[in-house]
């Protein structure tokens, strides 16, 4: 009997797709022997639906099959049929979409996590509301006990936009110390209590790479940026392993719910390090990990060297450096003045005497730099310095000639700038809902000039360069739809947008897939094993009920991610 006449039975999944078991009506020895032969090996088989490989040589197929978690067949349905036999379990996915595994290049695995269990202040419309969440949070905190939470944003306040201070929360917590990050977590809200556990006076100096906001007399207000948060970072309560891990586990399972088939830490602790051994060890990867170690431990990092897992599941590869801080909250390294403020932000979260052997022994090590710059003058200063460790260390020294060394954000580079991107090879790791929220202040920040290259993702893409996509969540929401939908509309989530916010510089949605797939694969040497839906390659997939490729903008923030699978394991299905 031909293969192709076997009826495939189904067993229904829960929100509808099928799997199968296909056997012959005819049990005769013989037949199942011939069966067996024609049975190409596989153990799963997505089809009947759209699947986009980014994959340039075949960028649409209609199934996929794979065995022992790497793929082994994309083509069409009728094809498929020969991998649809035996103990395969085929998911027949007609009206989903299938895509290769999207990659969060820029996240914080242990923070989504935590914001699960913890006081949140995201979407909160005015000031006087994010005050009064504050306040009954703290009613339920005991005398001496800190009030904690995090995700304040000023620009999303309707009735006041500036930036919280002591005065809004001492009343309700002058027993109680608090300590608050902004959403962007370079800088945060402290009441007197935690200044006066710190020691914190009008006498206390700025340190470097920080600064105490001030009144006109020099009183700190409460409102503190970069390293100016460390001293109080230094008194807060010690964490338990136990408490690391579960928000690990969380974070985890929170964005394979999304459809994150692995996301890259820019900066995780070796103590986390270990903890996400141990996930490992117990079969607990949601998805796959990329991590950096930051730079406060990086000598730690360059005397162990990389570590991985032979699954590739988790692979530690990087040093995370600081260098500046945020536009929002005007610490972002400008060359010239903000347009809006006296100064030009700061620098020297990290000094470059501090960094410079750091570049040198991992251009000998073959370790990754990953560098948080945000302003042009920050942009600049890196690539001066990569550009001098480079020329520094004999090529003859260097472990590979294949750095690819990033800078994460990476929000303002003048034209100038963007070219020493190529000829440097450094890639631009950014987040495009950094920019939808950010232009809503930027033209304060910037002025109308430094908007024209703001966020140029498609000025960097037409001098071929790779963007690495990613949310920096829990900075922001860590949703790949938000991303993509950032990413091609280049307005806010409700379709608006403003004068000097240069839709120009939005991507077509095939870079954006780009963006969220093959070119983070890259950013993590891992090119040759995902990031496209390829024979050979890992079977990673992000199914959506929509066509995020297709359909009207607007909806692709509506489309829901029905199902993820890494290593062609299921580790998310919605009911």
């Amino acid at each position: 009997m031909p293969r192709s006449t076997y009826p495939v039975f189904t067993l229904l999944c829960a929100f509808g797709l099928a799997a199968c078991s296909p056997e012959s009506p005819d049990t005769a020895p013989g037949n199942a022997a011939a069966v067996e032969t024609a049975c190409e090996q596989a153990d799963l088989v997505l089809y009947n639906t759209t699947i986009y490989t980014s994959n340039a040589d075949q960028w649409t197929a209609e199934a996929v099959a794979s065995k022992d978690g790497q793929i082994v067949f994309v083509g069409s349905n009728t094809e498929a049929e020969e991998y649809m036999c035996g103990s395969v379990q085929a998911l027949d996915l007609e009206g989903r979409t299938v895509y290769a595994g999207f990659t969060d290049s820029h996240q914080h695995l242990e923070g989504v996590g935590r914001r699960t269990k913890t006081l949140s202040l995201f979407g909160i419309g005015t000031l006087q509301e994010t005050v009064q969440t504050i306040e009954d949070w703290a009613a339920n905190i005991p005398e001496g006990g800190w009030v904690q939470g995090r995700g304040w944003i000023e620009r999303e306040w309707t009735d006041e936009q500036r930036f919280l201070n002591k005065y809004d929360v001492d009343r309700f917590t002058a027993d109680k110390p608090l300590f608050m990050p902004r959403a962007d977590g370079v800088s945060a809200l402290v009441n007197t209590k935690a200044m006066e556990l710190a020691g914190v006076t009008s006498e206390t100096p700025d340190p470097e790479g920080g600064r105490f906001e001030r009144e006109l007399d020099g009183t700190p207000t409460g409102y503190v940026l970069a390293n100016a948060m460390n001293v109080f970072r230094e008194i807060l309560p010690p964490e338990t392993d136990a408490y690391l891990k579960d928000n690990l586990l969380r974070g985890l399972r929170a964005n394979a719910s999304l459809g994150w088939t692995q996301t890259q830490d820019a900066g995780m602790s070796y103590r986390l390090v270990g903890l996400m051994k141990e996930i490992h060890e117990e079969g607990n990867m949601a998805h796959r990990v990329y991590a950096a170690i930051p730079v406060q431990e990086a000598a730690t990092m360059l005397q162990r060297g990389r570590e991985t897992t032979s699954d590739d599941m988790f692979d530690v590869r990087g040093i995370k450096v600081f260098i500046d801080g945020t536009l929002g909250s005007r610490g972002a390294a400008l060359i010239d003045n903000y347009s809006d403020a006296d100064h030009n932000g700061f620098m020297n979260r990290t000094t470059k005497e501090e960094l410079m052997p750091i570049l040198y022994a991992s251009l000998r090590q073959g370790i990754q730099i990953e560098t948080h710059v945000i302003g042009d003058r920050a942009v600049r200063s890196l690539l001066d310095w990569y550009d001098e460790a480079y020329n520094y260390v004999p090529r003859s020294e260097w472990a590979s000639e294949d750095l690819r060394w990033r800078m994460e954000h990476a929000q303002i580079i003048p034209p100038s700038d963007q070219q020493r991107f190529v000829e440097l090879g450094v890639l631009p790791s950014m987040q495009p809902s950094h920019a939808i929220g950010d232009l809503n202040f930027a033209p304060d920040r910037l002025g109308r000039d430094r908007l024209s290259y703001a966020y140029p993702w498609q000025q960097l893409v037409d001098r071929g360069l790779m963007i690495l996509a990613g949310s920096d969540a829990p900075v922001e929401e860590g949703d790949p739809r938000i991303e993509f939908y950032a990413a091609v509309a280049r307005s806010r989530l409700n379709g608006t947008s403003e004068a000097g916010w240069h839709p120009e510089l939005a991507v077509s949605r095939e870079t954006a897939l780009l963006m969220l797939t093959l070119w983070p694969a890259h950013g993590a040497f891992q090119e040759d094993l995902r990031g496209s839906i390829e024979v050979g390659k890992y079977a990673d997939f992000t199914i959506f009920d929509n066509d995020i490729m297709t359909i009207p903008v607007a909806d692709i923030l509506t489309s829901e991610n029905v199902m993820t699978i890494v290593g062609g394991e299921i580790t998310f299905q919605r009911n």
